[in-house]
């Protein structure tokens, strides 16, 4: 798992920054923070609680829930999977916040949807004071804040990476990762006129028509110097820079430098096809890295044979969607205050430096990229950090729900082929604007 992410869940749209109207204001920042009209310094309710979260693929979550439970075994924390796919994820947290149900107490929440559930009055007002957001990566406040206010506390930060085979690349003659989209299409065309390279393709992401799609269309768009939603507010995404990050996957996938699969990929599916030796190339978390180093079995053909880079892009370094998750504590929940004890123990700096040694988490404390242990361990941290630090966010925009479901659609017909990507970024101009025009 990603606890998600998203993962991805992991994950997650590099939109820009949606300038919300003060109508949007007005659902979400009553000063009224609680549906009992409490204070978010006077959450109340002791006793037991509930987590809910994608799906636990890594297996280390239960284990430091259980350190939780030992020390409190007045207040337990249950874990609720939701599925691994993020969109389903967020549907049920819809879902469960629009029948006012007390069944999830703390929502394990893409970065992206933080303005949503606090705008909507889902969620709770956090106590700021209580957290040192002085410890916090810079980018990853904004994503749990709305309005300025804190919605909830960062629990996981990621930055997108280039995986590579280095023992391929060394074969090819290739001593450094890419920088850019050409270079890369050329360092695997080396690759695959090796007799190790026969049967594989140049590079994989995660093409799925589900958020992850979003994620990779927007990096992509922002790589090439373009935008899906500009600093204004305003779609604008029909443009010739944002032409040539679309078609950067669509002729990927027509000269089948990406490989057909990819277009069912989500994350999971993207490692695996990594692993089994499928792309020379993978766009992808940093939770990968454990999994592909620690996992020893017959279908891993990369464990010590990869690197990690930041991603490509037109003319050279590409930028990273920002991704991650937040926890936030519904406002229909019983036991706000075991809820929020839990939460700060939680995103502690000593459970963040667990989640990271074990399986790779991006953390939010700036500290840990910057630890030579740690660095040591993963030699990839200073290129996190940088991918972190400069990444495009997705948009505090309520109906982000449409915007993206608006994404996946147009940019999955141009990729599958079933429409030019010409047509399909004039479609998706125009289904922006629509659904923009809803917030104003």
């Amino acid at each position: 798992m990603r606890i998600k992410r998203s993962m991805a869940r992991r994950a997650v749209a590099a939109l820009g920054v949606l300038a919300l109207a003060g109508s949007l204001a007005a659902c979400g920042d009553s000063g009224d923070d609680s549906a009992s009209g409490a204070k978010p310094d006077k959450l109340t309710g002791v006793g037991p609680i509930t987590l809910a979260t994608g799906k636990d693929t890594t297996g280390t979550l239960n284990e430091i829930l259980a350190d939780w439970n030992k020390a409190h075994p007045d207040q337990k924390v249950t874990l609720t999977e939701l599925p691994e796919d993020a969109d389903q994820q967020r549907q049920q947290m819809v879902q469960n916040a629009q029948t006012k149900s007390d069944a999830y107490t703390i929502l394990n929440l893409d970065v992206v949807w933080t303005s949503e559930f606090a705008a909507n009055g889902w969620v709770e007002q956090l106590p700021e004071k209580q957290f040192d957001m002085s410890k916090y990566l810079p980018p990853v406040i904004k994503t749990a804040q709305y309005f300025d206010k804190l919605y909830a506390a960062p629990y996981a930060s990621d930055g997108a990476l280039l995986y590579y085979r280095t023992d391929l690349l060394k074969k090819a003659g290739v001593d450094k990762a890419p920088t850019t989209w050409d270079e890369m299409t050329a360092d695997c065309q080396k690759v695959l006129k090796l007799p190790a390279g026969k049967g594989m393709s140049c590079y994989g992401g995660q093409l799925d028509k589900y958020e992850g799609l979003t994620v990779n269309f927007s990096e992509a768009v922002n790589s090439a110097g373009g935008e899906v939603v500009g600093a204004n507010g305003k779609p604008n995404v029909n443009t010739p820079a944002a032409k040539k990050g679309l078609d950067f996957l669509v002729d990927g996938v027509k000269n089948k430098t990406i490989p057909k699969d990819a277009l069912t990929w989500k994350e999971e599916e993207s490692r695996r096809g990594f692993e089994s030796g499928k792309v020379v190339f993978l766009r992808n978390w940093p939770y990968c890295y454990a999994l592909m180093a620690n996992k020893k079995d017959a279908g891993n053909k990369v464990a010590g044979k990869y690197g990690v880079a930041p991603i490509p892009g037109l003319d050279g370094p590409g930028k990273s969607t920002l991704g991650g998750h937040n926890l936030a504590i519904s406002k229909f929940a019983k036991n706000k205050k075991t809820a929020l004890d839990f939460i700060k123990w939680f995103t502690s700096e000593k459970n963040e430096r667990t989640w990271l040694t074990k399986n790779s988490q991006a953390p939010v404390y700036g500290s840990l990229y910057d630890d030579p242990a740690l660095q040591k361990q993963f030699p990839y941290l200073s290129t996190l950090k940088q991918s972190i630090e400069k990444a495009e966010p997705r948009p505090a925009i309520v109906n982000y729900g449409d915007a993206t479901a608006a994404i996946e659609e147009q940019a999955y017909a141009a990729i599958s082929g079933s429409k030019s990507s010409a047509q399909a970024l004039k479609d998706l101009q125009d289904n922006l604007t629509k659904i923009t025009s809803k917030d104003k």
